[in-house]
């Protein structure tokens, strides 16, 4: 009895097992450091849906409004363009007519490129700004207020620098494949479209909107494909152009607006605890005899 007394004794050699909670600290120290961002793609809360429909719709009505102010000015839009025709040939750009010979080698070909250009440029933008509002609030609110920057700087050029598209330009040597092939979103004449400002074609938002909704989906997606997302503003630069809807210097222009933009607004990034999040096990839910720091613990 007294060798076994001695033993219990806590004045002895031996050491009394470690508690288990007294042998984790570093993977408790991990599991909090996750639980402080728990969303992969940044802690931004979901805005409210009723707000940015208001804000959404506000900024297009507005958008069109600015537009339809700069209508009427039929002589500054058309010695802008040819200006602007002067200023590409100068700069040794591509000629627009070899793009739009390409489409007209076939009638499908060419009623496939109006349809494009007439239905997949507000669509597209509303699908991605919709996905990104579902499932990366983070980067929605980032790629909401690009697009609002970019939109405010082209609707300033619209109204600062009317310009008639390269179809309604006779130097040009175009043709309107909208009205030769349909279908068309602008009437025949422009002085008398209600509908829509036709000498608003510097910068143009179908690239500019394209290419952000490209990088965008670059920026928030992990696939080794998600390059591909390109193939999207490069098949809307061939369409603006072919169409005879913008010259080369529209897109160049909303590329230049937008590369600002996104110099202005940062995206939001995933710190070094985020993306240890995809590496590392979730050790919440582990065992206690489980865990790293645990092993000889009771020994």
């Amino acid at each position: 009895m007294d060798s076994r007394t001695e033993a219990a004794d806590p004045s002895g050699s031996a050491a009394e097992p470690e508690p288990p909670d007294a042998a984790i600290p570093a993977a408790a120290s991990r599991d909090a450091a996750i639980q402080t961002h728990p969303h992969p793609h940044g802690t931004v809360e979901r805005p409210p849906l009723l707000r940015e429909l208001v804000y959404v719709v506000g900024l297009f009505a507005v958008y069109k409004a600015g537009r339809l102010l700069a209508t009427g000015r039929t002589d500054e839009a058309f010695a802008d363009a040819h200006r602007l025709w002067g200023w590409e040939r100068f700069l040794r750009l591509p000629d627009e007519g070899a793009v739009q010979g390409a489409l007209l080698h076939s009638d499908a070909l060419a009623h496939l490129a109006n349809t494009y250009y007439a239905t997949v440029h507000f669509p597209a933008t509303a699908a991605f700004l919709v996905w990104l509002y579902l499932r990366r609030p983070a980067h929605y609110v980032w790629a909401r207020r690009v697009l609002t920057l970019v939109t405010a700087a082209a609707l300033v050029g619209h109204l600062t620098f009317p310009l008639a598209p390269p179809r309604l330009l006779a130097e040009a040597g175009l043709v309107d494949t909208g009205q030769m092939y349909g279908p068309t979103v602008y009437g025949a004449d422009p002085a008398a479209d209600a509908m829509a400002n036709q000498f608003a074609a510097m910068p143009s938002l179908h690239f500019g909107w394209a290419l952000m909704v490209a990088i965008g989906l670059m920026a928030t997606t992990r696939s080794r494909l998600r390059a591909l997302w390109l193939l999207h503003p490069s098949l809307t630069l061939l369409v603006i152009v072919g169409t005879a809807n913008h010259y080369w210097l529209d897109a160049i222009v909303a590329t230049a607006l937008l590369c600002v933009a996104l110099a202005v607004v940062h995206p939001p990034h995933r710190t070094a605890t985020t993306a240890r999040r995809h590496r590392e096990p979730d050790l919440a839910g582990r065992p206690v005899r489980d865990l790293p720091g645990l092993v000889g613990a009771g020994r």
